[in-house]
């Protein structure tokens, strides 16, 4: 055995058009099981929702607005809104537009793996194939493609641009601006795309090796390019709330502080359980599936780097590595399967497939033959069995969804006045299916929230304060807001007892 045979189906048709029907077979199967569970379609997390209402009013009324008629700073992600907003503005049903995205941009990712993996090992080109197969075929990035949700988008282009930067597009000033507009492009994805932008240039410097002319080029076409877009989208936000980034990115930390107050960073790494409390560690969510099986693998990728002095690979190591340590040290979070984590995946099986076709080479003793065997099989068989397991999860997802956030909206359009002011938690597809104001108890519309966000009783008194009509939330996520005498149950998701998703009169 000399190591894993290339996939050469990939060279049967002009690319990428392989990856993409094959992403779109994945995509179909999670779609066709929620249909199949549920008996319909929808989305796995309400966020998707808030994606949906921002690019309906950009397509609408030309403003990133949330309440309507009300510009808001609470679009984590602009260029995905941008996207998003197109379907709208051409007619096409919102949900086959953003699926279909969602599926390409799925299939886009593994033909830029493939073209990746050629150029880090060429010696192995089955490395590359075998990676993008894996990635089109993982579980959680499918989840992603058809979650409606930037995710996927952010995932295609910082593979993209770790394939410019290994492909030394960024020599000089054109090269800089050439990259630096694609890091522009995932920043305004995500903004922790500026990570990657910031390994980009320290690998350009470690390429030169000292401070040279050509090197002060590249920086300067690097930074001009990403300025270039990322100028407008800080002014945009300093103007509307006078930071240089959206709400959510100090919602979303101001929320879960409590978590770092609870957990040391061991135990937000790798899981833990304190006081009735538990985290499941930003590295194992993305361990589950076939990438736990890629751990071997990682081990001799781990070794190899560093006994042929593989520094080129340095960036790749640093960025998935860092990037589940950024959310450990800043948002440890890990529900909906890891959301957050998902951009790790893609790099942690790059490696670990490179680490495991070096496993598979000739070595000697019948049972180390047999182990990585087994374990080749394993992967083999594992990948397309977890399509179908993570399937059946987004369907419980959907359905999730579509009882309680949707059921809910669709009560509050019929039941509501126009003119009614909501405080709700969450707000995606209440603020989609209404059309209603809404005042966001999570602080990402509403940024005068975050100062208060862990506090029911202040909470309670801005609500009466602004004038809001109802309040929407689950009971449990604010047990004692939800307990005040001046709340009057109106509607309740799901069945009497539960735990659903409620509507409060608020009695002023």
């Amino acid at each position: 055995m000399t190591g894993l045979p290339p996939a050469r189906w990939t060279a049967r048709l002009p690319q990428p058009v392989p990856w993409l029907a094959l992403a779109l077979v994945a995509g179909l199967v999670y779609l066709a099981a929620s249909v199949w569970l549920n008996g319909l379609t929808g989305f796995p997390l309400d966020d998707a929702w808030i994606h949906q209402t921002y690019a309906r009013s950009l397509a609408e009324t030309g403003l990133p607005a949330f309440s309507p008629g009300r510009p808001s700073a609470g679009s984590t992600s602009p260029l995905w809104m941008v996207l998003l907003s197109v379907g709208y503005w051409t007619g096409i049903p919102f949900r086959l537009w953003t699926y279909g995205l969602g599926i390409l941009f799925l299939g886009l990712t593994g033909q830029m793996m493939a073209r990746l993996g050629r150029r880090l090992f060429p010696d192995l080109p089955q490395v590359g194939q075998w990676a993008g197969l894996f990635c089109v075929l993982e579980w959680h990035l499918v989840w992603a493609a058809v979650s409606g949700m930037e995710t996927i988008l952010f995932i295609w282009l910082s593979v993209w641009v770790v394939e410019q930067t290994a492909s030394r597009a960024g020599s000089g000033f054109r090269g800089g601006v050439r990259v630096g507009l694609l890091a522009g492009l995932l920043i305004l994805t995500r903004p922790e795309g500026v990570v990657l932008l910031g390994l980009v240039g320290l690998e350009w410097a470690r390429r030169q090796g000292r401070l040279s002319p050509r090197l002060l080029a590249g920086w300067a076409g690097l930074a001009v390019g990403a300025l270039v877009l990322l100028g407008p989208y800080v002014a945009f936000h300093f103007w509307l709330t006078g930071r240089p980034l959206p709400n959510t990115f100090y919602a979303k930390q101001a929320e879960y502080a409590v978590v770092l107050q609870t957990f040391p960073l061991w135990a937000r790494l790798f899981g833990a359980a304190a006081g009735g409390e538990t985290v499941q560690g930003v590295f194992r969510v993305v361990f589950i599936g076939p990438t736990v099986l890629l751990l071997p693998g990682l081990g001799g990728a781990a070794g190899r780097t560093i006994r042929a002095r593989r520094v080129e690979l340095w960036p790749i190591w640093a960025w998935w590595l860092g990037f589940l340590l950024m959310y450990a040290v800043r948002l440890p979070v890990t529900y909906q399967h890891g959301r957050y984590q998902m951009p790790a995946v893609p790099w942690l099986v790059l490696l670990g497939v490179w680490g495991t076709v070096l496993l598979t080479r000739p070595r000697r003793g019948m049972v180390g033959r047999v182990l990585v065997r087994t374990l080749v099989v394993a992967i083999g068989l594992l990948v397309p069995l977890f399509v179908l397991v993570g399937a059946r999860a987004y369907a419980r997802d959907v359905r999730f969804i579509e009882g309680q956030m949707v059921t809910t909206a669709r009560w509050l359009n019929m039941h509501t006045p126009p003119t009614a002011l909501i405080a709700a938690h969450d707000i995606g597809a209440v603020g989609y299916f209404t059309r209603r104001e809404i005042l966001d108890l999570a602080g990402l519309v509403t940024p005068e929230v975050i100062p208060i966000i862990r506090d029911e009783a202040a909470l309670y008194d801005f609500i009466r304060a602004r004038g809001a009509d109802y309040l929407v939330t689950f009971p449990s996520w604010y047990p004692r807001l939800t307990r005040q005498p001046g709340l009057q149950v109106v509607f309740q998701a799901g069945s009497p007892g539960e735990d659903g998703m409620t509507v409060y009169r608020v009695r002023n």
